[in-house]
C-alpha cells in the first residue's frame, strides 16, 4: 500500500507508520544479508561478542533478543564458518564459552557496512541530524 492511499487518520499514528517502516527495514536488510551471504542475526551475534567478549549462548541470545532454538542454528552456522569458537566454561563445565573469531571480526566488518548501506537506503531522504533524532527517540521509545 502507497503511503498516500492509506486513511490520513491511520497515516498520523506513530505505531502504524513504525510498523510500515519495520517492514521496508527488514526486508532491506534480508535481501542485503542475504546479498552478503549471511543473515542479521550473524551480525547481531557477532557484533555481542565483539562488544561485550565471550559469553554462554543464552546470555548472548538474551542480549540480542533471539530465541535459543534459533541461537542454536545461528551459532551452528557461524562455528561452520568459522566465525565463532565454542569451549567449554572454566568457571562452570556443563557450558560453552561462544568467543568472535579474527575471521569473525572481519565477518562482523563486512556484515555492518552492508547493513550500514541499509541504513543510508532506508533514510535517504533524512538529513544527518534528523537521522540522529530519529534514533534518539526511537530509543527513548524503546527504553
Amino acid at each position: 500500500m502507497e503511503m498516500q492511499e492509506a486513511p490520513n487518520r491511520l497515516r498520523r499514528k506513530p505505531s502504524w507508520l513504525i510498523s510500515k517502516v519495520s517492514a521496508r527495514a527488514h526486508r532491506l536488510i534480508g535481501e542485503a544479508m542475504a546479498a552478503a551471504g549471511g543473515r542479521a542475526y550473524h551480525f547481531a551475534i557477532l557484533a555481542a561478542l565483539d562488544e561485550f567478549g565471550p559469553d554462554s549462548q543464552a546470555r548472548i541470545g538474551q542480549r540480542c533478543g533471539i530465541d535459543q532454538s534459533d541461537m542454536h542454528t545461528m551459532l551452528n552456522e557461524l562455528t561452520e564458518q568459522g566465525h565463532v569458537a565454542r569451549a567449554p566454561d572454566p568457571a562452570d563445565r556443563r557450558r560453552n564459552l561462544i568467543t568472535l573469531t579474527a575471521a569473525g571480526r572481519r565477518r562482523m566488518t563486512e556484515l555492518d557496512r552492508a547493513l550500514s548501506r541499509v541504513q543510508d537506503d532506508l533514510l535517504r531522504d533524512l538529513p544527518r541530524a534528523d537521522r540522529d533524532t530519529l534514533v534518539t527517540l526511537l530509543s527513548r521509545v524503546l527504553d
